[in-house]
Formats: C-alpha cells, sequence, structure tokens
C-alpha cells in the first residue's frame, strides 16, 4: 500500500474542526493543549454551538464558518478532524481529502461499505493520512490483553466473549438511528476483539431486538457470533437499553485459550489464569494480574498523539482507514445477519 508524505517535525499542524456538539467540544480541548498543532477555525452547521464552543474555551478572534466548504473556501488547514453524526462522515471527509487535508475522524468511518471504500480509495490516491478514532485501543489494559495473546501466555486462543449492558439516556440523534448499538457503540467492542485477537473477522450471526422499555427506535440489543481468522470465536451480547448493573464502556472480556483464561471487567487489571496442574478432574490453576502497560497518552489522547506523530514521520498509525474498515464491515454485516435472520460473510 503506498505511503503518503510525511509532514516534518518542525512545521505547526494546522487544524480545522468540523462538528462543536459535546464530542467536538472535547476535541477542541485536546487540540489546544498539545504542543505543535494550532486550531485555525470551527466548522457547524448550527453557528450558535461554534460560537458557544468559542466562548468556552476563549477562543477570541476564532473563525467560524456554517459548512466545511465555506472554511475551505477561506483558508486551508493541513489537517480536518471530523466530529460529525455518523451520517455525515462521508461526505466531510470526502470534501476533506478531495481538498488535500489529512483527516482524523470519529467512528464509525462511514454508514456504508461502497461510502466507505470511496472514502479509503481517496486517501489512497491522493496519498493522505485518514485515521478513525477507537479510543479503546490506547486504554492499559487492553493494550495488556493484546501483549498476552501475542505472546500465547493462555495458550492458543479459541474465543473470545465481550458483555456491554448500559442504559444510556443520549437524546439525540442515537435515539432515531435503526441500529444504534452495533452501528454507534458496537463497533467499538469489535474493534477490540480485532485488537486483542490480531484476527480478522470471516463471518457473523447477529440477533437485533428491542428490549423491553426501550427508548431507541432502532434495535437497541443484539447478540452475535462471529467466526474469526484461524477458527477464533467472538460473541457479544450487547444492550443500550440495560437499567441496573451496568458494565463499563469497554465491556468485560473472558479470552479463552488451550492452556488458560484472562478475564476482564472493562476497569480493573485484567486476570489470568494458567493451567500448571497435570491431573485431576479439574488442573489445577496458577493466578495472576497482568501488569497493565504504561501509555504516555491514554485514551482520546493518545488517539491524536499517535495521529500526529504518524502524520511527521510518515508512517501508517492503528486504526487508519485501511485497516478500520475490516471493524466497520463487522458492524454492517451484523446488520445484514439480523436482517436476513441467517449467517453471513463478513466483507470489506
Amino acid at each position: 500500500m503506498a505511503t503518503f508524505t510525511r509532514f516534518g517535525t518542525r512545521r505547526t499542524v494546522r487544524i480545522l474542526l468540523v462538528g462543536c456538539g459535546a464530542m467536538g467540544q472535547g476535541w477542541v480541548e485536546r487540540i489546544i493543549a498539545k504542543p505543535g498543532l494550532s486550531l485555525i477555525g470551527l466548522a457547524d452547521i448550527d453557528p450558535k454551538a461554534a460560537e458557544a464552543t468559542v466562548r468556552r474555551f476563549q477562543l477570541d478572534g476564532m473563525p467560524v464558518y456554517p459548512s466545511l466548504e465555506d472554511a475551505l473556501a477561506a483558508d486551508r488547514p493541513d489537517v480536518v478532524v471530523d466530529i460529525t453524526i455518523p451520517s455525515a462522515h462521508y461526505q466531510v471527509t470526502r470534501t476533506a481529502l478531495k481538498a488535500g487535508c489529512h483527516v482524523l475522524g470519529e467512528k464509525p468511518l462511514a454508514e456504508s461499505l461502497p461510502h466507505a471504500r470511496a472514502m479509503c480509495r481517496e486517501a489512497r490516491e491522493r496519498g493522505l493520512l485518514y485515521m478513525v478514532t477507537q479510543n479503546r485501543r490506547y486504554i492499559p489494559a487492553m493494550v495488556a490483553l493484546r501483549e498476552a495473546m501475542k505472546a500465547r501466555r493462555i495458550g492458543r486462543l479459541s474465543s473470545l466473549d465481550a458483555d456491554f449492558y448500559i442504559g444510556a439516556h443520549f437524546g439525540g440523534f442515537r435515539d432515531l438511528m435503526d441500529d444504534p448499538l452495533i452501528l454507534d457503540m458496537a463497533i467499538h467492542s469489535f474493534d477490540q476483539a480485532r485488537m486483542i485477537s490480531g484476527c480478522d473477522p470471516v463471518s457473523v450471526y447477529c440477533h437485533e431486538y428491542h428490549p423491553h422499555g426501550s427508548w431507541y427506535r432502532g434495535a437497541a440489543a443484539a447478540v452475535c457470533i462471529f467466526e474469526l481468522t484461524g477458527g477464533v470465536v467472538f460473541t457479544y451480547r450487547g444492550s443500550w437499553a440495560a437499567e441496573g448493573f451496568n458494565t463499563s464502556w469497554e465491556c468485560q472480556w473472558r479470552a479463552q485459550g488451550s492452556i488458560g483464561t484472562v478475564i476482564w471487567d472493562g476497569r480493573d487489571a485484567p486476570r489470568m489464569q494458567q493451567v500448571v496442574g497435570t491431573t485431576g478432574f479439574r488442573r489445577e490453576t496458577r493466578e495472576t494480574v497482568l501488569p497493565l502497560s504504561t501509555l504516555a497518552h491514554p485514551g482520546h489522547h493518545g488517539v491524536l498523539d499517535e495521529f500526529v506523530q504518524c502524520l511527521r514521520a510518515g508512517r501508517r498509525p492503528q486504526s487508519e482507514c485501511h485497516d478500520n474498515i475490516k471493524s466497520l464491515a463487522m458492524c454492517l454485516a451484523a446488520i445484514r445477519s439480523a436482517r436476513a435472520k441467517r449467517r453471513v460473510t463478513v466483507s470489506w
């Protein structure tokens, strides 16, 4: 795959942010706090949202635009940070790439595979970096899980199980989506499964449903069974309309290998039990706690840091569009499976 031209270490990276909702304001805070970055403008279809962001962060004199097109007509940033709603990602990102801007965008990459492929093709043909935010990859416990699987500390991985149950009263666009859990939230869990296992998706069977009392128009709960490369099975059970005993946002995980198991509650350090006995109905195990990886910039700060480092060095980060399309493909295949009520192949 062709690489993009490195940005260099000395130049200030000029950034335009599109989308000034709650998520967008979080990104403004990260951008203005990081040395070497310069926020040069804000764009939002709601001028009041952009103006409120200017006031909140005391960005006196910051240009505010009603659209990305208006912003690009006035100035040319090095990077567009796309924090719009999922349905707008295709138009915003392609417009930015066609203008010669690198892009850091929120997940999901797109709402359809044809759109996702077109966005990836645009980035490749223009030699630009397009990275999708998957902040769970920058959690110390997640890195510890990935390294434990790579080192085969529980032997050969057979299965991964993830449970996600949260009663999330967002309001806004998520309440109106057809598949709010899978497309807007489960993509995190599916991407986590790819990260932990190091495997690619092969097929999926998914059952979506409406929990009693759900406040979402679309199906807010689902059970998925994925086949991954190497014969690994990944199961996902989730609900965004689950009241009581909520899990963490990162899920509860169980990784089952040939000589042991790792569990993670999504909050504390992962725990591992390895078989040490050779006799008995249940073999004796030894339990240890996985040491957490040290990350200089966890969470969303890690996303931004890797994006900037890779932009300057001309190398490819985690969750670059050409890789992240596989996580999106898992979501879209799960939705197709739910509609067809059968197992389907995951393709991208």
